[in-house]
Formats: structure tokens, C-alpha cells, sequence
């Protein structure tokens, strides 16, 4: 088993910077983790973590770092549903999307129910011999995509191969769920949860967090159990808290 981070992310706005609003385009970090099959060493498995940049550009860095195209990716894996974990996801057509069970359906509900009653809206705006303005038609372009997006994201078992074991994570939404990496050091790919090298070294978490107590928890946790962390908008750093090996 080995990872390599594929595509270092960056926050929209890092308060930590002293910024308040988005001054960039905010993506994740991506990391392509191998391994095997569970149970079946002759079967690779590559698992494609939080593809957040925009198609192309995801495709390109993939060649670059690996030399691999879309269709070698066997899995890709999401640490939560935010958009920008997910901008190149249907580039990978072929390969089976992942989301933990808790994130599917935190996310779900309140999205069948936007997208229900702006498709109410349509359907009475045609009645009336109307259409939506270009707003209303361009959101429900927007949840019409992640209604199918998550439609196609299975629940993610608790091991998804050889060496590769999902780590529930939550506090930047309810299902924040990484990955970890057994192997001669353990290895945790954060997400959110651990968003940055500076978060890391302050102890902080992002003032976004739908529950900022049980963040701080999660964030306690991925320090405690890795050696090196791949945090959800910076390249892999290695614990502070760890002596050198």
C-alpha cells in the first residue's frame, strides 16, 4: 500500500491569513492511495480521495504525478459531499464513488427537498405561462447534478482494501469520514477535518464547522492515532506531536 498526494489544496478564505471572504478558488487536496483488494493481493485497487479540482485540470495533475488516465481509478473515495471535494468526479465514470453512510444521508434529505420544491416552482411557473429567471434555472441545474452525484455514491464499507480502513471524522459535517493508511508509519488523509499544516500546529479548527466541539474532538483524534497527516488543503505533514522515525 502507498498514497501520493495528487493535487494540494487551498481554502476559499484561510482565517487564519486574517481573511474573511473568498480571495480564491477553494479545492481540496487529492490523494491517490494503492493497494490491494481485501483479501485479493493479485487485484490493485487505486482509490482516488477528494478529486476537487475541475476536470480537466484533474486529469492533467493525474498524468503528471502518476502517469495514469481516469479510467486505471478503480474507486474515488469522498471525505464529505462539499462541492469542492467533488468538482472532477464524473471524469471517473468507471470507477466506483464512495461517501460515508452518515455524510449520504446528512446530505440527502435536505437535498431531495430543495430540489423538490424548486421543481414545484418550475412546474407552476409553466402553468402560468412562465419560466424560472436565469438564478432559479441555474440552482436547479445545480441540485439536479448533486441529486445524481450522490445517487451514485455508495455507502463506503469500514475497509475499502488491503491497509486501507475508513476513520469517521466528524464535526465539519456530521459525516466527515478519512482514511487510514496502515503501513510502516501510519498515515491519516484528513479532509476538513484537519484542513491545513497551520491548523495543525495552532490546534484549530474551521470556524465553519457544523459542530465545533465535536471537530475539536475528531481534529484530538487524528493527531493521537497518525504518524503523518494529509491535511484536507495542504500537502502530507508529519505529526508534531510524533518523535522522528
Amino acid at each position: 500500500m502507498d498514497f501520493k498526494v495528487i493535487s494540494i489544496g487551498a481554502l476559499p478564505a484561510n482565517p487564519l491569513w486574517g481573511e474573511r471572504s473568498p480571495v480564491r478558488t477553494g479545492h481540496a487536496t487529492t490523494t491517490l492511495v494503492r493497494s490491494n483488494a481485501v483479501g485479493e493481493a493479485s487485484k490493485p485497487v487505486n482509490i482516488l480521495v477528494d478529486p476537487g479540482l475541475p476536470g480537466p485540470a484533474m486529469v492533467a495533475r493525474l498524468g503528471e504525478r502518476t502517469g495514469l488516465e481516469p479510467d486505471a481509478i478503480t474507486h474515488v473515495f469522498l471525505t464529505t459531499f462539499h462541492p469542492e471535494t467533488r468538482r472532477a468526479i464524473e471524469v471517473f465514470s468507471d470507477a466506483e464513488w464512495l461517501i460515508s453512510p452518515r455524510e449520504r444521508e446528512w446530505v440527502g434529505v435536505p437535498l431531495a427537498q430543495s430540489l423538490g420544491r424548486l421543481a414545484e416552482t418550475q412546474r407552476a411557473a409553466e402553468a402560468a405561462g412562465e419560466t424560472l429567471d436565469e438564478d432559479q434555472q441555474r440552482m436547479l441545474e445545480v441540485l439536479r447534478r448533486d441529486v445524481a452525484v450522490l445517487q451514485r455514491c455508495k455507502p463506503a464499507p469500514d475497509k475499502l482494501a488491503e491497509g486501507v480502513d475508513v476513520f469517521p471524522l466528524p464535526g465539519v459535517s456530521p459525516g466527515c469520514t478519512g482514511l487510514l493508511l496502515s503501513g510502516r508509519e501510519t498515515t491519516l488523509i484528513c479532509g476538513d477535518a484537519v484542513a491545513t499544516a497551520e491548523h495543525l500546529e495552532q490546534g484549530k479548527v474551521l470556524p465553519s464547522c457544523e459542530d465545533r466541539e465535536q471537530a475539536k474532538e475528531s481534529f484530538a483524534e487524528a493527531i493521537e492515532i497518525a504518524d503523518l497527516l494529509v491535511p484536507g488543503r495542504d500537502n502530507v505533514v508529519v505529526n508534531p506531536t510524533r518523535r522522528p522515525f
